[in-house]
């Protein structure tokens, strides 16, 4: 008698389940956008009237979304600090001031370090705010408010691991802070000056803030022959490959670069040296205001491929100069390369 092989089990597919995970936690986020009501609104309320920080804390996991939930509020015009769920109750919680509003992250609502905090915070800050998924716990009926996004699966196999709710409280995070960013009419300009560092910021910065200005630039009449303009060009500042040509009342009338100084050697147009240099200048160049962002700027740079662009304040006069080999990696492109890189080709 023949005995029958066993069955096979299915050759585990590392992509289809990846797919599956990130398929569950989106789904649940859309299910807790759904279930978006009233109490959302409320805590929403609770934040804006807010006059001192958001002090955001969980213990675990949802301790790190907190951080997260920080650096979004901060970012985007709410002032949020984390506080530390465990050291809160060894000191910490001398950061807490009496204008500040506790954000209190619990997906279970019954955190045991949590929990302890809340007759502390009550006394402490003048509100306490939650957002957890059990609408039952000791959390959700202490709170002033509290957001509850309701029954969610985790995307965990063994529906042990948190992954599915700290997604929703991360995407729950971001709907507060960027409701509240929009309530109070938050700017590029504010995001700016949150952000000197990064190239986000860099690309709303002012023009003022990168470009080449005094002793850097290259100054001289349109009326100068090229040869004095070389002669008398020097300067103590850093090498520049433009030189900004004036009328009689200061306003630009020109550009003039070394790579025109190129094509006047390569042409053989050495009568030229002793001619006025507005007869090879770039007449009326591309200019920038003063008022304008470094992301305009680099945008125009890179439309019309061009390595040095002026500066002109209200009245047209030459005032700055970015320059390219200034500006490598301020505004990577999506690639990697630095976009600067590119305006030559």
């Amino acid at each position: 008698m023949t005995v029958p092989a066993p069955a096979r089990e299915p050759a585990f597919d590392p992509l289809a389940f990846a797919r599956s995970v990130l398929t569950s936690e989106a789904d649940a986020v859309r299910v807790v956008a759904a279930r978006l009501g009233e109490p959302f609104l409320r805590v929403v309320e609770r934040l804006a009237a807010c006059r001192g920080r958001v002090a955001v804390t969980g213990v675990g996991k949802s301790a790190d979304v907190g951080q997260k939930i920080v650096g979004t509020l901060n970012s985007t015009g709410t002032r949020a600090y984390l506080l530390d769920a465990t050291r809160a109750v060894h000191g910490d919680l001398g950061a807490v001031h009496p204008d500040d509003v506790a954000l209190l992250l619990s997906h279970s609502g019954e955190s045991e370090e949590l929990l302890r905090l809340l007759g502390p915070l009550r006394d402490l800050a003048a509100g306490l705010v939650a957002v957890t998924g059990n609408p039952h716990g000791t959390l959700a009926k202490a709170a002033d408010a509290a957001m509850v996004y309701g029954p969610i699966v985790e995307a965990c196999p063994l529906s042990l691991a948190p992954s599915t709710s700290t997604t929703v409280m991360i995407a729950l995070g971001d709907a507060l802070a960027f409701t509240l960013s929009e309530q109070r009419q938050f700017t590029a300009e504010q995001f700016a000056r949150f952000h000197p560092a990064g190239s986000l910021g860099r690309r709303l910065s002012g023009v003022e803030a990168f470009m080449r200005r005094g002793t850097d630039l290259r100054l001289a009449p349109a009326t100068d022959t090229v040869r004095a303009v070389f002669a008398h060009a020097r300067h103590p500042g850093r090498r520049t490959g433009a030189v900004m040509l004036t009328h009689p009342d200061g306003t630009l009338a020109g550009l003039f670069t070394d790579s025109d100084l190129a094509r006047l050697f390569e042409t053989r147009g050495d009568e030229r040296f002793d001619r006025p240099i507005a007869e090879v200048m770039t007449r009326n160049p591309i200019t920038v205001p003063i008022t304008a962002k470094m992301g305009d700027a680099l945008d125009r740079m890179r439309a019309k491929k061009i390595s040095e662009l002026p500066v002109v304040d209200e009245s047209g006069k030459p005032v700055g100069l970015l320059d390219v080999t200034d500006l490598i990696g301020l505004d990577p492109a999506d690639d990697g390369e630095p976009a600067v890189l590119k305006l030559h080709g």
